[in-house]
């Protein structure tokens, strides 16, 4: 049956105007005016006049006699006279009311609040009704006509009153009211109103369903030619709600055939639904069509109708387009419709649409069948898309669903393949690991599957789970295609663990059969076989490993250079400094990487081979080449124990100066104001010497050579025989000679027990030497070891706290060491950055070596960028970039922090290029986030061609990090908002919103599907009644 609208007319039909007087005489009226009027025959006949002519609705005459005669009444008005007065303004009033002159609706308000008579204000409550009826005021016109009375009103003006009164309950839909007056009209054919009562009763039986009344109320307006027009509508749907559909169909197409029926579009939608069921559809199409296009809202089922008609006739993009706003609903039509839309898109060629479509569908419970096969479908299509994120848990669904479904078996191979090739690569292992028995093919898929999961655990520095998986790797059946990438890996992380041994043994099993991809090349396993060679003091075996490496193809000159130098220290470690020379001589004349370094072994093998002055010419041109070389300070220590050596105490000075006066190398200055006081003192510059003591005991009171000072200081003073004032000196610098002696024995015993390997009576020797002399000699060397013995127990927080204190007492020799395993301790065993920064910080302006410095560099990167201090981790990024030894992991941390805070600044442009370095280099997460900042801001440049290819391409790269891939759904969804594809944006919300791990996202994406589905509701065609 079809569901007629019930609604009013769009336009109110113009009503006739009705003149009804009906003046009214009453006899006590009349009586009370007998006095008055027997007085003047002359007054009584105008009077009667006017009357007549107000009866006659000549109410421009009849009003100013009414007037003339009012002003002539005598004032104060006599009781003999008040009736007649009362009803003279009464006639007078009503005369204004019917001109529709305003100014007389105050009036007549305060007519009807007088004391007036009763008769006179049920007649004037009529005629004010009227008035605001024909003003269109129909709510006042109610309780106007509230205060007439019946009895006072002619038949006439009582029939006018009920349909006025009536008409103007309807228009405020108050139907129940309206009703009882316009049936009791519609009675009298001989009613002016009787047309008009008629078809508005009709209207209202129609609304209440007595479509038998309502019908016959339509009868009598058929061929009335203000509702001809319209009545066909009605008899149309009633007569097809009732049953006789054909008739009902007949009829409304003869009124469309008539050429402009007043409800057009409505009878075009009665005719195409009754086709539709019919199953005509062709025929349907037409009427369907036309309603749906002049409409401005219609009802599902109406454009359900349409698409389907278009669907049948294969007209696939029509239908597209009329079945997309179906989506999101949860009864059976919303899912059919779904279910044909995906099809329509499949046979279009248009698979991400379908897609989309089958998930509407798999979520809606409606019919089980339909829910099934969109399940499988959605799935499918995923994996084919490459979505393997989406496909995997849809086909798990429906193998754990559907054991006895129709497509268990291709999905299950679907699934398979799925594990085979997703980048999801930790829910693949997990779904691996899972399965209670494992076909010969997924246990073909496991080594791979584990492998990749391996590298990114590495990428992710989860060093231990990494090598669980590579060790399986290398067991695991099928391992073919990745064992020997397993062994490379394996080797890296043992070079990372100083297990060179082990490093050598996989590098070799790598390079016997060898495969590249990315990093594991055969190049970059030499190399880290060279070098673990070197660390293990192979160096004949490590030179042959990097003179093969010399002969290949190098990536950049930097790496060559790096070669050139192992190679000659390789030489110079076995003394053939005939081969290593050259080497060194020949890096240093191209003044690029590695050539100060390269300066200073040529320098050192000088001085091995006793020609001090090239050697100190050698490392003197390292400043004047170098000035900022973290070798520059070595060089002129090296310089200055040459001359010391040869005695030449003044020579040295200089040297040492310019270690003093350098900004940081705090390391080596307590050294070298020891050795200027030694230079000095042998040049019996003893008042030099002694400030050059002094100023190391005051600066660096706790450092080994402060302890070296003093005894120094002590030699002066007795050659001088002035002992008193060695005494002196000694409290000056806050120490005193019985301290001293205990001092010393309490350290001295802590460090034979240590000698004797008794490491735990050794270990409380030393935190008592630390906890009795916090300011003592040896309370440097006491903190240090109390820190190496607490670590090798495994008791790494007391070890902390002894290094602590060993870097506070900086610059020392153990400062430098005990930074970086502070530093080490807290990011990456207490994931503690804030407390890690501060030690990386100090460590790069303590560390002398070029490796420390950078990891210092490469450390602070990280925390800064964990803690989100991107603005003040920027100048530390950049300068990390710089660096020739900084590993792709460094440029990773350095590109993400440069790239998030030229973000964060509105830089776009500055921002992508960062992140594109880094989705080069990283396929791990943050690989990941690189790729999905990429796309933010392509976003936020409201490019969104290029925003949504690379939103996808997150979602096809990094499967394992459901934050990124989650956001970048997301993502898609807002680009989809963008452009107004309402059925994309919220097919790819309610993905999120049903599949998100993470809760944050997943609100987030209901709150967006909310705004799209609201978004999508207003510019919609559906929406009518």
């Amino acid at each position: 049956m079809m569901h007629v609208t019930r609604f009013l007319p769009r336009k109110i039909a113009t009503l006739p105007l009705v003149v009804l007087a009906g003046a009214v005489l009453w006899a006590n009226s009349v009586a009370a005016q007998h006095t008055f009027i027997v007085k003047d025959p002359g007054k009584y006949q105008r009077f009667l006049d006017a009357r007549q002519w107000f009866t006659s609705a000549q109410y421009k005459l009849a009003y100013p006699v009414f007037k003339e005669l009012e002003q002539a009444v005598n004032t104060p008005v006599d009781i003999n006279q008040q009736l007649y007065v009362e009803e003279l303004r009464f006639y007078m009033l009503a005369c204004e009311l019917m001109e529709d002159n305003p100014g007389a609706e105050p009036k007549a308000q305060g007519y009807l609040s007088s004391n007036a008579g009763s008769y006179l204000k049920g007649q004037l409550g009529f005629y004010l009704g009227s008035y605001y009826f024909r003003q269109q005021r129909y709510a006042e016109a109610i309780t106007a006509f509230d205060k007439a009375n019946v009895s006072n009103l002619s038949n006439e003006q009582v029939a006018t009153m009920q349909f006025q009164q009536g008409y103007a309950y309807f228009t405020q839909k108050q139907f129940v009211q309206a009703k009882p007056l316009l049936n009791s009209v519609r009675q009298s054919a001989a009613s002016p109103y009787y047309a008009d009562a008629n078809y508005y009763y009709g209207l209202l039986a129609f609304n209440d369903k007595q479509y038998k009344e309502a019908l016959q109320s339509f009868e009598v307006v058929r061929y009335n030619k203000k509702y001809e027009d319209m009545v066909p509508y009605y008899t149309a749907g009633i007569n097809y709600s009732i049953g006789e559909k054909a008739k009902g169909m007949e009829q409304a197409e003869a009124a469309l055939k008539t050429g402009n029926p007043y409800y057009k579009s409505e009878l075009q939608q009665l005719v195409g639904h009754g086709y539709f069921e019919k199953g005509e559809y062709a025929k349907a199409q037409p009427y369907l069509e036309q309603y749906v296009k002049s409409a401005d809202k219609v009802k599902k089922e109406d454009l359900y109708e349409l698409a389907y008609c278009y669907y049948i006739s294969q007209q696939y993009a029509k239908s597209i387009e009329a079945f997309k706003p179906l989506a999101g609903g949860d009864d059976s039509l919303s899912q059919h419709a779904m279910y044909l839309l995906g099809d329509a898109y499949l046979k279009t060629g248009q698979k991400n649409n379908a897609r989309n479509a089958f998930l509407f569908c798999s979520s809606n419970s409606s019919n089980a069948q339909f829910k099934e096969i969109s399940l499988f479908n959605y799935g499918k299509l995923s994996y084919e898309l490459g979505y393997d994120n989406e496909a995997l848990p849809a086909l798990k669904q429906y193998v754990n669903s559907y054991r006895q479904g129709a497509y268990i078996t291709e999905a299950r191979d679907l699934l398979v393949g799925v594990l085979g090739n997703t980048s999801n690569y930790k829910e693949a292992l997990d779904l691996y690991e899972s399965l209670p028995t494992k076909s010969e093919m997924a246990k073909s898929y496991y080594p791979r599957i584990a492998y990749n999961r391996a590298q990114e655990l590495m990428n992710d520095r989860n060093v231990a789970g990494a090598e669980l998986l590579l060790k399986k790797v290398q067991t695991a059946p099928y391992n073919e295609s990745v064992i020997s990438l397993a062994h490379f890996w394996q080797g890296e992380i043992d070079f990372g663990k100083n297990e060179f041994a082990s490093a050598v043994q996989h590098f070799q099993a790598y390079l016997s059969k060898p495969q590249v991809q990315g990093e594991a090349n055969v190049t970059n396993a030499k190399y880290s076989l060279g070098y673990s060679l070197l660390r293990l003091q192979e160096y004949k075996q490590a030179g042959n490993v990097f003179a093969e490496i010399a002969k290949g193809y190098f990536a950049n000159e930097q790496q060559q250079t790096d070669v050139q130098l192992r190679l000659a220290d390789c030489a110079f470690m076995q003394k053939d400094f005939s081969k290593s020379l050259p080497i060194y001589n020949q890096v240093a004349a191209k003044r690029g990487y590695g050539a100060d370094y390269a300066l200073y072994q040529a320098g050192m093998i000088a001085g091995a081979q006793n020609k001090a002055t090239e050697k100190i010419n050698q490392l003197r041109s390292i400043e004047t080449l170098y000035p900022n070389s973290g070798l520059a300070a070595l060089a002129n220590m090296e310089i200055a124990d040459t001359y010391l050596a040869d005695e030449k105490f003044k020579e040295s000075i200089p040297f040492l100066a310019k270690i003093i006066a350098s900004k940081g190398n705090e390391s080596l200055k307590p050294t070298a104001y020891l050795k200027t006081g030694l230079a000095q003192y042998n040049l019996d510059q003893f008042n030099e010497a002694l400030n050059a003591f002094t100023t190391l005991l005051k600066q660096y009171p706790q450092s080994p050579e402060s302890e070296e000072a003093i005894d120094n200081v002590r030699s002066i003073y007795v050659e001088q025989g002035k002992p008193d004032q060695y005494v002196s000196f000694l409290k000056s610098v806050g120490r005193s000679v019985d301290q001293n002696v205990a001092d010393s024995l309490t350290y001295v015993a802590a460090e034979l027990q240590l000698s004797d390997g008794k490491k735990p009576q050794a270990l409380a020797g030393f935190t008592k030497y630390t906890e009795q002399f916090p300011m003592g000699r040896y309370i440097v060397d006491a903190h240090y070891y109390a820190a190496e013995l607490n670590r090798e127990m495994k008791a790494m927080p007391k070890a902390m706290t002894h290094y602590d204190a060993v870097a506070k007492l900086a610059p020392n020799k153990y400062a430098e060491k005990s930074l970086l395993l502070l530093a080490r301790y807290y990011y990456f065993d207490e994931k503690n950055y804030s407390t890690a920064s501060g030690y990386y910080t100090q460590l790069k302006q303590q560390a002398s070596s070029n490796e420390n410095r950078l990891e210092s560099m490469r450390g602070l990167a990280r925390c800064q960028y964990y803690l989100n201090d991107f603005a003040n981790a920027v100048a530390n990024a950049k300068e990390l970039l710089q660096q020739g030894g900084a590993g792709s992991d460094d440029k990773v941390f350095a590109n993400l922090i440069i790239g998030k805070q030229a973000k964060a600044d509105g830089n776009c442009a500055e921002a992508i290029t960062a992140f594109k370095s880094v989705a080069a280099l990283s396929k791990a997460e943050f690989g990941a986030e690189a790729r999905y900042q990429i796309a933010a801001c392509y976003f936020e440049m409201q490019k969104l061609e290029e925003a949504e290819k690379a939103a996808f391409e997150v979602v096809q790269k990094a499967g394992s990090y459901a934050n990124w891939v989650e956001r970048s759904y997301i993502l898609l969804g807002d680009i989809y908002l963008k452009q107004e594809d309402y059925f994309n944006a919220k097919a790819t919300y309610k993905s999120v919103a049903d599949n998100a791990t993470i809760p944050e996202l997943k609100a987030e994406a209901a709150s967006k599907l909310a705004k799209a589905e609201s978004m999508s509701a207003a510019a919609s065609k559906i929406g009518g009644q």
